[in-house]
């Protein structure tokens, strides 16, 4: 029998555990005013921090919820490998267990399978985001794979790639192998024609993972879709442009099918010259130390399995988070 566990609320980020038997999920929320919220799901080996600068901007309609599924972020590892239908019932289950209704569902890179895989099997979730979505068909080889993803983290900014190791160590290379072949063999493109929603795609001009022309056909095998590429951006577009993203994100969830799609791929903002040479000024040195010191707490709170830590981690990492992006 399935239950959440909630844990005493702390600053601006909390932390609930939604339980499904021994395996659970830690939802990181922001925001509690609204009815309507966004559920964000990450990709294969990483945790809910790859969207803790695109959250704050999701607090439209109501709650917003970043997901760690099992064996990433910390969270345990089951005992058995889990399957990308299996993610995507976890999913389900934390959607059910909060009582969230028609949730606006968000999926990068491996976490675009499960909410492709979960929407597809509930008509009743009306609206679908995909971020950089995988796997291209005919591309299912680690190898290829292991180099698009090279590609892609050339041009990813030096905290995504911090994110990333870190997020690796915690969900180990054991854990990390045994998810990697679901990942592959998952046949999105069979998934997406069954999904009603209407659905928002995006990818950033240099995510190789998601190649130009397979998020192309993926608006193709959608029934009702919208698709945008960011200039500058990679694979983790929703890390590096959080802001444009979030727009999107924000117009896509005030719309409805009835609205109509377009699946031309355009380019995000549509007077972009495809260039983005700005230069992002340097954080200010009080913001930084805030941000490792929370991050500190947050990985003391997973290791020694403190919610209540990890909330204040979260908290402060989201208030520097927010005073780096407002300088």
């Amino acid at each position: 029998m399935s239950r959440i566990e909630r844990k005493r609320r702390r600053r601006s980020v909390r932390v609930d555990r939604v339980y499904d038997g021994d395996v659970y999920v830690r939802v990181n929320s922001v925001g509690s005013s609204g009815d309507r919220s966004f559920i964000l799901i990450p990709g294969i080996g990483v945790s809910s921090t790859y969207f803790e600068r695109l959250a704050p901007h999701l607090n439209e309609f109501g709650p917003v919820h970043a997901l760690d599924l099992p064996g990433f972020g910390g969270v345990p590892h089951p005992s058995s490998t889990l399957t990308i239908r299996e993610y995507a019932d976890l999913v389900g289950r934390v959607i059910d267990e909060l009582d969230l209704k028609d949730p606006i569902i968000v999926g990068h890179s491996m976490g675009s399978q499960v909410v492709s895989d979960l929407v597809s099997r509930r008509p009743e979730l009306s609206t679908l985001v995909l971020i950089g979505p995988v796997v291209v068909p005919g591309q299912r080889r680690v190898l290829t794979q292991a180099v698009r993803f090279l590609q892609s983290s050339w041009h990813e900014p030096l905290t995504v790639k911090v994110l990333a190791v870190s997020a690796y160590v915690f969900c180990g290379f054991k854990w990390f192998s045994r998810v990697l072949p679901q990942m592959l063999r998952y046949p999105i493109e069979e998934a997406l024609p069954k999904v009603q929603a209407h659905t928002l795609v995006i990818r950033g001009e240099y995510d190789a993972v998601a190649p130009r022309e397979w998020v192309e056909r993926v608006g193709e095998l959608l029934p009702s879709s919208r698709l945008w590429e960011i200039p500058g951006a990679a694979h983790s577009v929703m890390y590096a442009h959080a802001e444009e993203v979030a727009k999107l994100c924000v117009d896509h969830a005030r719309r409805t099918v009835a609205d109509g799609d377009d699946d031309r791929l355009r380019v995000y903002p549509e007077d972009s010259d495809g260039s983005d040479d700005s230069e992002p000024e340097a954080p200010q040195p009080k913001a930084v130390i805030q941000a490792v010191q929370g991050r500190i707490e947050e990985t003391i709170g997973i290791v020694t399995d403190d919610d209540d830590r990890v909330a204040e981690g979260k908290s402060q990492v989201a208030d520097a988070v927010a005073s780096i992006d407002h300088d």
